[in-house]
């Protein structure tokens, strides 16, 4: 499996740190969140890795190389201007191949996540070794994780893997998920498009399954935020 990292966002929340710096490459616990998932993917035996990346790209490139000194194997796919999720993919399609791939946002920080689970997310068999039809099978599984305070109200909803527009409880996507390739065949290379709609467009076909990750998870979005990750460790307390 092949892996992509989204790494061409301008970080306008964070500002003034980002520009100077792209936001993937800002640190938490003196390495790059960009990092913690270039070894973490490792780990998972996932090495051959597409980064995206636009503003300050290079900076990018510079930092971790062919991926070489961590084991991976890293390509890049530049765009000019960002061109959001959906038409990152896209455009990058030529780099991930024919087979579900692994897609990360570059900017959370969830350090224990275990990659390992994305290699059989999607199946194209049923629990009786029954093949699916090709406009039946998931079209993508996505990670969800409990609403984080900047998003209450959730994104989706779960109706046991499955996921739904719309429910009671919903959940925040947690920027993690693996998809098939064919899922951005009606977008051209170089396109801008957001992932939302299109993202909703295939739940509501009942095509997008999902689990919840409980451990821990930051979508590092303010300065805030980066400093209280990187803030310094309490010691335990002594037993009395």
């Amino acid at each position: 499996m092949k892996a992509m990292i989204f790494a061409a966002g301008r970080g306008e929340r964070m500002r003034p740190l980002t520009d100077t710096c792209p936001k993937p490459l800002l640190k938490v616990r003196g390495r790059p969140l960009i990092t913690w998932h270039v070894l973490n993917l490792v780990r998972a035996g996932i090495v051959d890795i597409v980064i995206n990346h636009s503003h300050l790209g290079h900076m990018i490139e510079a930092e971790l190389g062919d991926g070489s000194r961590y084991g991976a194997r890293i390509v890049y796919s530049h765009e000019p201007s960002p061109l959001e999720t959906a038409g990152g993919v896209a455009n990058a399609l030529h780099l991930l191949g024919d087979e579900p791939f692994l897609a990360v946002s570059g900017d959370i920080y969830a350090p224990y996540f275990d990659f390992t689970e994305a290699l059989d997310a999607l199946k194209d068999k049923d629990a009786v070794g029954q093949v699916y039809a090709v406009d039946q099978r998931d079209i993508a599984w996505l990670w969800l994780t409990p609403n984080p305070w900047h998003n209450p109200e959730g994104d989706f909803a779960l109706d046991m893997y499955t996921l739904r527009n719309e429910g009671d409880i919903k959940f925040n996507f947690a920027g993690i998920g693996v998809y098939r390739p064919e899922m951005f065949d009606g977008i051209r290379a170089g396109e801008f498009v957001k992932f939302g709609p299109l993202m909703r467009q295939y739940i509501e076909q009942g095509r997008i399954g999902g689990e919840v990750y409980h451990g821990q998870w930051v979508n590092v979005g303010t300065v805030g935020q980066l400093e209280e990750l990187n803030a310094p460790l309490r010691p335990a307390k002594s037993a009395p």
